[in-house]
Order: structure tokens, then C-alpha cells, then sequence
């Protein structure tokens, strides 16, 4: 059986997807990538290897269907899904509008399903394929300023970690690819920022705002190695659920763990105590 596979990305202009895609065709692969415009497919066109732009805009959720159904008809089987499309919202949680909270569910959450959803009826009919969705180290830990963000990518890890379950008998992979800070446009153009109006929040957030600008470019992550990192997992006979990436994810999705054991711990005994008394007892 051939190595070679059929990747689907979304979100391929930029950033990991960029470098996802980029190494993929390298190494041979047939990657349909989307973008939001005619300037980005003919850019993603023209980078050497087997690959395929199609305009998408995730939170059409009809045009998902439309795309994915015409790359399985046109192009064969996708193997791989990486659905990667969305940004960040930095911003406090009261100062950040209720339709600041919509747009990046509506993107994040939401069109990461539709892709999914659009998939996954071929994969299962085929029984086989792996689907990837790009969360972050946010959707496993938490950091002022990012509430909303953060609450995006946790609805992610959870819905993929149920999928994962659902679908395991068809042969189906499902994998969180959770990267911490890389050398993306993550913390510029795909990100949105919300005004700062309330002055009580300044001596928390501001010095976390300018940090987080001040880091782009010197982050530690390098995108072309976790696309590498990406497509060895891909090539792994039983992939992970999750896949952290970079030092940094490492170290603080730990620590996040870490103290979540230490306060589950402390509080054991009030938690255990909510439980009628002749189950306590049998327990």
C-alpha cells in the first residue's frame, strides 16, 4: 500500500497550516488546502508538489459541504483532515462584547465541526482516516486576557476527545494538535483585540498585553519543525489523542495539571462527601 495521502487543510495562507501544507506536498502528498481569497489560492497553487486551493470561508457551513464533497469527487479520498482555520481573541472577559464571544465560536468551534462533520461520513463509509483539529496549549490551560479564546479551544478538545470514542471502531483516528507559542501571526493579523476600558484591569493586563506583542517573531516554536513533528505522528500506526507541541506546552500544561491534582486533592474530602450514605459506604 502506498504512503502517499491525500491531506485536506483548512487555513492555509499562514502560519502552521502554511508550513503543515507546505511539508506535506514536499514529502509527496496530495493537499487540498483552503484560503479566504483568489490572491491566497494562486500563492498556495504555486508552491512546488501536488496541491489544490479552494476559497472557503469555515463558517459557511453549506460551502464546506460543497468543498469537501467536490475534493472527494475531483481529487479521491481524503485520508487526512487538519482542521486548522481560526484566530484569537485577546481580551478581557468584561470588556469583550457577547458578539466578540459569537465570531470566535463561530469560527473556531462551529466551523471546526462543520469540516469535521463534512468529512467524516466519507471516512466512516470508508472505514478509515484521520482527523486532526489544531487546538492549542489554551485549550488545556488558561491565561488572563484570553478567555474567550481559551473557551473556543476547550469546546474543541472536548468534542474531539468524544469523537474519538465514537468513531474508534470505524478505524478512524481523532487527534488535538495542542502547539504552544510558534513564529505565526497568531499574536498579529489573526489576532483580534478588544479596547481597553476599564481601568481596574490595567496593572494585570496591560504588561500581559505588550508582552504578548512584543513576543511575536522571538517565540520558541518553529512551524516548519512541528509540520515535520505533524506528519510523523500521521505516520504512526496508533496516533494520540493529544499532541502537545514545543517546550512550552510541556512545561505549562504540567504545571496546569499539576495544581489541578493538588486542589482535586485538598477538596477530596467535601467532594466525596455529596454521595448518599449507603454508596459511601459500599465504595
Amino acid at each position: 500500500m502506498s504512503d502517499t495521502k491525500t491531506f485536506l487543510i483548512t487555513g492555509v495562507s499562514t502560519g502552521l497550516g502554511r508550513a503543515l501544507a507546505h511539508t506535506a506536498a514536499a514529502a509527496g502528498h496530495r493537499v487540498v488546502g483552503t484560503v479566504r481569497t483568489p490572491a491566497d489560492a494562486r500563492a498556495f497553487e504555486a508552491l512546488a508538489g501536488d496541491t489544490h486551493a479552494r476559497i472557503l470561508d469555515v463558517t459557511d457551513h453549506d460551502a464546506v459541504h460543497r468543498v469537501v464533497d467536490g475534493a472527494e469527487r475531483d481529487l479521491g479520498p481524503v485520508d487526512v483532515l487538519v482542521a486548522n482555520a481560526g484566530y484569537g481573541h485577546e481580551g478581557l472577559f468584561e470588556e469583550s462584547s457577547m458578539d466578540d464571544l459569537r465570531r470566535q465560536f463561530e469560527v473556531n468551534v462551529f466551523g471546526t465541526v462543520a469540516v469535521i462533520k463534512a468529512v467524516l461520513r466519507h471516512m466512516r463509509e470508508r472505514r478509515s482516516g484521520h482527523i486532526i483539529a489544531v487546538t492549542s496549549m489554551g485549550g488545556l490551560i488558561t491565561m488572563p486576557g484570553l478567555g474567550f479564546y481559551h473557551g473556543s479551544k476547550f469546546a474543541v478538545e472536548g468534542i474531539l476527545e468524544t469523537l474519538g470514542k465514537e468513531v474508534a471502531d470505524f478505524g478512524i483516528h481523532v487527534t488535538a494538535v495542542e502547539p504552544g507559542s510558534f513564529r505565526t501571526d497568531w499574536s498579529g493579523r489573526s489576532m483580534i483585540r478588544a479596547p481597553r476600558v476599564i481601568a481596574d484591569y490595567d496593572e494585570l493586563f496591560e504588561p500581559l498585553r505588550d508582552r504578548r506583542i512584543r513576543a511575536a517573531g522571538t517565540q520558541p516554536g518553529d512551524p516548519d519543525k512541528a509540520a515535520a513533528a505533524v506528519l510523523r505522528m500521521v505516520a504512526a500506526d496508533r496516533p494520540p489523542t493529544r499532541l502537545l507541541l514545543g517546550t512550552d506546552a510541556l512545561r505549562l500544561v504540567r504545571a496546569g495539571r499539576d495544581a489541578f491534582d493538588r486542589e482535586m486533592l485538598a477538596w477530596s474530602e467535601l467532594s466525596a462527601s455529596t454521595d448518599f450514605d449507603d454508596v459511601s459506604r459500599s465504595a
